[in-house]
């Protein structure tokens, strides 16, 4: 069924459109006719790209070059979800975020759906704990947390005795370099982040999963549809598989204010600001000091948000060790969804999208015979796919990084009390709060208040995921390699 779609998006054929503006600026979008794309959406896009009026006020040789949208593209707070932006002699940190390096891991255990299922409520009740109730005990010594910041992942798995947290493998302290698109970003200081280094032992940041969107899942390979990537990956039907979605927590708001913070005070005296908002870095020498200031404290949150994900896989490892035995379990891959790519004067952005390199991209490691693993959740409850990239230049070899937003949060609300009760009772998902308990049934007000912030992520918030998946292999995109299917969230 054909889905309504913008009157200003152009479609070429069944799996791409492109977006006429003003400025002549190539922007694509690969997406199939059953795919929704919202018109408010498309009024951001078309805001964002004054930013080239505000770039050839700056500097002549300031420019954006392309823009890729992906199949997911919802409205954002300025710039599109879903939008890849390729620049020259210009950095633009709004076209990141706040949540810098936002992204997935997805480990293979050696469990298999029919170990789990008889144990879900008792692992429901151990997740609950460790990962709301104080039971998770991450110890870091300032020195951990500085390397960290400074060396990512790597750095900090060198650092101190690492074998006493819970869930931890032998094979993580090597693991992981070559399985991950961006194991590590040097900074040479993490003074911004002083407070955190020195706090105590153990604290509630590190291994939280943050609100929004962001989960950590266990699922199993439901279907396998290519049988020899999937083999090579580890991807066996019935496997069970976790998969956390998170970033950099308040480390990233606290990297953009930096950014945001210099272009303010830098801004040429005489030039208006920008109507959009949207402030760029020139890569020029007069805001070098500037830019490195932001880009020290861009790698500490980057740097901490593949960390964050490693311990929410760590949390999970040991919540499932502890109600279903030893297990082992390893890293298929760790994708960024909110980064930034520079290679020499030519930057390119990815806001809510996620790298999907092709032969070329990963030549030389793990994939170079498969293309780059490319992850993509359902809407909770829904199927998640991985595929394999294929380097698409249109998308700027970029790829969705979920099905897209198709209510907005404020929108959600209004949804019906008994479409929320039935997928509840065919879904298990841990919050803070158990809504099984009695004494908290009894609490209308918090029960509201628990029911108003799940109706949010709920499935109808969401697009489907198939015909996203399906547009994005149309596409020449990605090729699908096996579907995930959910056995239990874990929501912030």
């Amino acid at each position: 069924m054909r889905a309504r779609q913008d009157h200003r998006l152009v479609r070429d054929d069944e799996n791409w459109l492109r977006l006429p503006n003003p400025w002549d600026i190539p922007v694509e979008i690969c997406a199939g006719p059953d795919v929704p794309l919202e018109p408010a959406a498309v009024d951001e896009v078309l805001t964002l790209l004054e930013t080239a009026d505000t770039l050839a006020g700056l500097a002549p040789d300031a420019r954006i070059t392309r823009v890729a949208l992906t199949p997911d593209f919802h409205k954002g707070a300025g710039i599109p979800i879903g939008t890849v932006l390729e620049t020259e002699h210009a950095l633009l940190p709004q076209a990141v975020g706040n949540d810098v390096n936002c992204g997935m891991r997805l480990e293979v255990t050696s469990l298999r759906a029919d170990d789990v299922r008889p144990r879900l409520d008792a692992l429901e009740r151990r997740l609950r704990h460790l990962f709301f109730e104080g039971g998770r005990r991450i110890a870091l010594s300032p020195a951990q947390r500085e390397a960290l910041l400074r060396e990512g992942l790597p750095g900090l798995l060198l650092t101190g005795d690492a074998t006493r947290w819970p869930g931890i493998q032998p094979g993580d302290l090597d693991d992981g370099v070559d399985r991950m698109h961006a194991p590590a970003f040097p900074a040479s200081t993490a003074g911004a982040f002083a407070d955190w280094i020195g706090s105590a032992s153990h604290d509630s940041l590190i291994g939280g999963i943050g609100g929004g969107n962001h989960f950590c899942e266990l699922q199993y390979v439901a279907a396998v549809h290519d049988a020899a990537a999937a083999h090579a990956w580890g991807l066996a039907p019935g496997a069970v598989v976790l998969m956390a979605h998170s970033g950099s927590l308040g480390l990233g708001h606290q990297a953009n204010t930096t950014a945001l913070d210099a272009l303010r005070a830098g801004w040429p005296s005489g030039m208006p600001r920008p109507r959009n908002g949207i402030l760029p870095f020139v890569l020029d020498e007069r805001s070098a000091p500037a830019r490195r200031r932001y880009l020290d404290a861009f790698a500490n949150a980057a740097n901490f948000a593949v960390g964050n994900r490693f311990f929410l896989a760590l949390t999970m490892r040991a919540g499932l060790a502890a109600e279903c035995g030893d297990l082992s379990s390893g890293l298929l891959y760790d994708a960024p969804h909110n980064l930034f790519w520079q290679d020499g004067d030519r930057v390119v952005h990815r806001k809510g999208a996620t790298p999907a390199g092709g032969y070329a991209e990963t030549a030389g490691g793990p994939y170079a015979m498969w293309g780059e693993p490319v992850i993509v959740p359902g809407s909770m409850g829904a199927s998640s796919y991985v595929l394999r990239g294929q380097g698409n230049g249109r998308t700027l070899a970029s790829a969705c990084h979920g099905a897209g937003r198709r209510v907005p949060r404020g929108a959600t609300a209004r949804a019906s009390d008994a479409e929320l009760d039935a997928f509840l009772r065919e879904f298990r998902v841990v919050t803070p709060l158990d809504h099984r308990d009695p004494v908290v049934a009894r609490r209308a007000d918090v029960m509201a208040a628990w029911r108003r912030d799940l109706k949010q992520e709920a499935p109808w918030a969401y697009k489907d995921i198939g015909p996203v998946v399906a547009g994005l292999a149309a596409g020449g995109v990605a090729d699908v390699v096996a579907e995930l299917r959910p056995l239990l969230t874990v929501k912030g």
